[in-house]
């Protein structure tokens, strides 16, 4: 049995949501005790027939569930019945706080009563505080994964995440960023001196005459996303009080974004939390909250 099925109640169980994201649509399915995941590009508003035909990916029939929690982009489009399913929109901001709480409360010691912040990932990036049955969205940023494809699409020629994380983990972001050393010749404070003094400065210099390889190109993109990221979500983190910061969406299924936020957090002595399945966190949430 998967340890989420013990945060839901005994007596009435919804067993699917769906997070309708920007960039891609997440499903989370508690089926027999055990937690399916999967996920497909987002490609129009959600109606009856892609509903049906997203859980049919996994054998799933809509005739089935007593209840299924949407959450996220034009959910609201959707009718509050589908056959004999009731349709149980779930606020996005809760869901995410709550999804967030959740895996958390799985691979760290988190009292359900602590203030947690949890950074959404995804297209852009939401920062949500979480306390009890308590969500607030609080902060954010318009980078994101979408601003990684975006500009990918520009530098690289390509806007697949793959071909992306693969490039990076071959770079050196220092082949396009300026580094402290470059700058000021060594570290500042708790900032060592290989760390960035300038997202892309290297390029931007007038004396810069060379070539810079995809490979770096990609590792200096993937690090001024993670970067921006990390430092908003820690100054926010501070800001509002938390005790625990954790971190999800897409974004951290790669693992040259995950390197980041973690150097990050060491510079600026933060916590912050990795968790399992970050990409479902909101579907998660929605899954949990419809369960009332």
């Amino acid at each position: 049995m998967h340890p989420l099925a013990n945060l839901f109640s005994q007596s009435h169980k919804p067993v699917a949501a769906i997070d309708f994201g920007i960039s891609n649509t997440d499903v989370a399915v508690l089926h027999k005790g055990e937690l399916l995941t999967w996920s497909q590009p987002y490609l129009r508003d959600p109606d009856e027939a892609s509903v049906r035909t997203l859980l049919a990916e996994r054998d799933i029939d809509l005739a089935d569930l007593p209840r299924l929690a949407v959450t996220g982009g034009r959910h609201r489009v959707l009718p509050d019945r589908i056959g004999d399913a009731e349709v149980v929109k779930i606020n996005e901001v809760q869901a995410i706080g709550r999804g967030g709480q959740a895996l958390l409360e799985l691979t760290a010691e988190v009292n359900r009563n602590d203030l947690v912040m949890v950074a959404s990932c995804g297209s852009g990036t939401a920062l949500i505080t979480a306390q009890g049955d308590r969500y607030a969205h609080v902060s954010g940023t318009a980078v994101g994964g979408g601003t990684m494809l975006g500009l990918a699409r520009l530098i690289l020629g390509t806007m697949d995440p793959l071909e992306i994380e693969r490039l990076s983990a071959a770079g050196d972001r220092n082949g396009a960023d300026l580094s402290l050393a470059d700058v000021i010749t060594g570290p500042i404070g708790s900032l060592p001196a290989d760390a960035t003094a300038v997202n892309f400065g290297r390029l931007g210099r007038r004396s810069f005459q060379g070539e810079v390889s995809r490979e770096d190109l990609a590792a200096a993109l993937v690090n001024l996303i993670a970067q921006t990221i990390a430092l908003i979500t820690i100054n926010a983190a501070r800001a509002h009080g938390c005790q625990h910061v954790v971190l999800t969406g897409h974004m951290m299924d790669m693992a040259t974004f995950r390197h980041i936020v973690g150097l990050v957090g060491e510079y600026y002595a933060a916590e912050l939390e990795v968790v399992d399945l970050p990409g479902y966190a909101t579907a998660i949430g929605a899954l949990l909250l419809a369960d009332r």
